[in-house]
């Protein structure tokens, strides 16, 4: 059975199967040397050869050679990503940055334009607004992607990529990806030229959003987040066609070295199998959470687009993927006090823990200050200094009594 649901993802009255059955069969099978009904881990860095080698393609990513080139854990993985992310294919490789770094410099070259959203992940917005430009002559525009017709006007006929990240991370703006594909699609029609539309959709994952089945052509997620789930691995992943992942391999992971470890490949498809059950959780919690900060008089403000306060909750509402799917594990919101007050309630928590990252199965938050880079970029009520909270998998009332006693214990009123 399970080499079916591996190829088609049916089952045996030829109907689709659901996310959660498909999240443990699909990358997983019998061993053939041992009967283990777990895939191996494969450490192996070179791979026997043929008795005639003379004719090998030593760039080859489709068959064990070395495992830079690619290698089993990497294969079972790309697998079950492609078919969760509803793609033809899927490359994954050493890191969400990684992952970023590829889809740029793959699809864009010397003298053409880039679309980027005015909040994005640090490692892209640099190499978008930094590194690119300035190293290999790329033209790159900054817009606030929430509004689709900041794209429009920003397009132009060399544009070649327009990257979007929803929800932004750290200030959970959320742009129409169906609306924005299709005036980007429409552009590539009048000038002639292929514009795609990349979305990072780490914060979502295919649980809670596809962005495929609302007309993007390329996903990019961190796996090291929530679908690795256990903070204990880096990767990433790009779904998409099979000729985009093939010109991916070939310039990110055989010539630059991008490879994911198998270790790592191994733990992030181990993390995957429970993926549904812990997405539903932190949907759960996290807006639990939120509501509970729109109540309270010390806190500033609260941006989750769960919340229909959320200026842009109507768009993801329409952007979910099924009827129990939700709004993410992560949150931002503010204190009415100064920077030390900010820090005052974090060394009170005694649940949260103060660190980076999100997706883990503890809940981390973070302090940003008022001299982050892209300050200027965020709505003026983050410009006094924020929180981003990644809620975990912990009670829900454990949350937010540990919240609420943080408040106390650092002077602020809880009622």
């Amino acid at each position: 059975m399970t080499s079916d649901l591996v190829h088609h993802g049916t089952s045996f009255d030829g109907k689709p199967l659901g996310f959660g059955t498909l999240s443990i069969h699909l990358g997983n099978g019998v061993d053939a040397e041992t009967g283990a009904i777990r895939r191996p881990i494969t450490l192996a860095n070179a791979y026997a050869l043929p008795y005639d080698p003379s004719d090998i393609n030593w760039s080859s990513s489709d068959v064990n050679l070395y495992t830079r080139n690619g290698h089993p854990n990497q294969r079972y993985l790309e697998e079950k990503l492609a078919r969760l992310e509803g793609t033809e294919d899927a490359v994954v490789l050493a890191s969400g940055v990684a992952v970023l770094a590829a889809t740029f410099t793959t699809f864009l070259n010397r003298g053409d334009h880039a679309i980027f959203s005015d909040t994005t992940y640090i490692a892209a917005y640099r190499l978008l607004n930094q590194i690119l430009p300035e190293k290999y002559g790329i033209e790159t525009t900054i817009v606030d992607t929430s509004d689709p017709q900041n794209v429009a006007d920003a397009l132009r006929p060399n544009t070649k990529l327009v990257h979007i990240e929803t929800p932004a991370n750290p200030t959970l703006k959320v742009s129409d990806i169906k609306a924005i594909a299709a005036l980007v699609h429409e552009h590539g029609e009048h000038t002639g030229t292929e514009t795609l539309v990349s979305v990072d959709n780490t914060f979502n994952t295919p649980y809670n959003v596809r962005p495929i089945d609302l007309g993007a052509d390329i996903v990019i997620e961190s796996l090291t987040k929530y679908i690795n789930g256990h903070g204990d691995a880096l990767g990433g992943v790009i779904a998409t066609t099979k000729e985009r992942t093939n010109a991916i391999r070939f310039t990110a992971q055989v010539n630059f070295g991008g490879i994911i470890s198998p270790f790592n490949a191994w733990l992030i498809n181990r993390g995957s199998v429970t993926l549904p059950l812990r997405i539903r959780q932190h949907n759960a919690s996290a807006l639990a959470i939120a509501k509970h900060l729109e109540s309270i008089p010390s806190v500033r403000f609260v941006a989750y687009p769960g919340l229909e306060s959320h200026p842009h909750h109507d768009v993801a509402v329409s952007e979910l993927a099924r009827p129990d799917s939700g709004f993410g594990g992560v949150l931002a919101f503010g204190l009415d006090t100064d920077h030390d007050g900010h820090n005052r309630f974090v060394s009170k928590l005694n649940v949260i823990t103060s660190a980076v990252s999100l997706g883990h199965d503890e809940s981390l938050i973070v302090f940003l200050g008022e001299d982050d880079e892209r300050q200027y970029l965020y709505p003026p009520e983050f410009h006094r200094g924020f929180f981003r909270l990644a809620v975990g998998l912990e009670d829900t009332d454990d949350l937010i009594r540990d919240i609420d006693h943080a408040l106390s214990e650092s002077g602020f009123a809880v009622q």
